[in-house]
């Protein structure tokens, strides 16, 4: 008996994984379904009320004040922290702070965004009260139309009905999942319609890895007598003294112009050890057309044609000429790398 029960112990554990798996994409399938219903809403009503909620949002000279409880409140602050980062100013309010003086970050100038997937929300009520005393624009995102929230608000994103991934529709899970899309596509329809751009993005971001996704070439590039440059005709004695003083690995060849026409780099020097080389101009050991980019080139860019080329630096040119030289060192300073 003991044996047969830790066979169909072992049994068990061994489906665990496949049961598993098969619960996870139940979980997703249904979560899809939800986006495809909140996309096919936008093409009714919900639509409309999107488009009043932008254009009140993009008049409004305050911020966007977003509150909400429960599940619904981390949703919120989410879309508060979106909101800001792309150009609306927006903070998130706990309601139940709000009755308790949070009440008075709020102005008329403002506009909150209430989301409260039932619509009645017992601790939305003094946030409720107080917009419509003082004449606050609220927009709030339920999925009742009948409900004490929409009733009392300016705007009402009614979201579709759903059903919730959790087995027993209780666990907020695709309303959840719903309400966050419909915050980012709000968000997203600001930030096009401000002509909110990489540069604004990266003012707002300017620390990690992303505010160093956002930057030139030209912010870290060494300029002026610091890159490695030597005259088309020049020994290679000269091209060799150029390398060991600006340790960079490279040196750049340019013509009477100032034009960069060639460059020549440590790897290639120890190739050609044994071929008289010094007796040599830099012009007869030149690579032709070497890779560059511009100042304005975005530092992943730059990454991207080190890692291609297999090179660790690269001369910066505007109209032709050496503007300036980057290392592969200096990416990874700044955390681009």
């Amino acid at each position: 008996m003991a044996n047969a029960k830790s066979d169909q112990a072992a049994a068990q554990l061994s489906d665990t994984p496949s049961l598993a798996l098969g619960s996870a994409l139940k979980t997703l399938s249904t979560e899809r379904n939800g986006l495809k219903a909140l996309t096919e809403a936008m093409s009714g009503p919900l639509g409309q009320s999107f488009r009043e909620a932008h254009d009140l949002i993009a008049g409004a000279s305050g911020r966007v004040v977003v509150t909400g409880m429960g599940k619904s409140g981390h949703i919120g602050n989410k879309i508060a922290a979106t909101l800001a980062s792309t150009g609306t100013p927006a903070f998130f309010v706990h309601p139940a702070e709000a009755s308790h003086g949070d009440l008075g970050m709020v102005t008329p100038d403002d506009v909150i965004l209430a989301l409260s997937w039932s619509g009645e929300t017992a601790e939305l009520k003094s946030t409720v009260f107080y917009s419509r005393r003082f004449r606050v624009p609220m927009i709030a995102m339920t999925s009742r139309s009948g409900s004490t929230l929409a009733n009392a608000a300016d705007i009402a994103l009614v979201l579709p009905k759903i059903d919730e991934a959790c087995p027993h529709g209780l666990a907020p899970t695709t309303s959840s999942i719903v309400q966050l899309a419909l915050g980012d596509a709000l968000a997203i329809a600001l930030l096009e319609s401000r002509g909110f751009s990489a540069d604004d993005f990266r003012a707002f971001h300017p620390g990690g890895s992303l505010g160093a996704s956002l930057m030139r070439v030209s912010e870290i590039m060494h300029t002026e007598g610091e890159i490695p440059l030597v005259a088309s005709g020049s020994p290679m004695q000269a091209a060799v003294d150029e390398i060991s003083q600006k340790n960079f690995g490279c040196v750049g060849i340019i013509d009477d112009g100032g034009q960069l026409i060639g460059i020549i780099t440590d790897g290639d020097i120890r190739r050609r050890l044994g071929d008289n080389l010094m007796a040599k101009t830099v012009d007869q050991v030149m690579t032709a057309n070497p890779k560059t980019v511009q100042p304005e080139t975005l530092l992943p860019s730059a990454l991207e044609h080190l890692n291609s080329s297999s090179i660790t630096a690269l001369m910066v040119v505007e109209n032709g000429k050496p503007a300036g030289i980057v290392h592969l060192h200096d990416l990874l300073r700044v955390g681009a790398a």
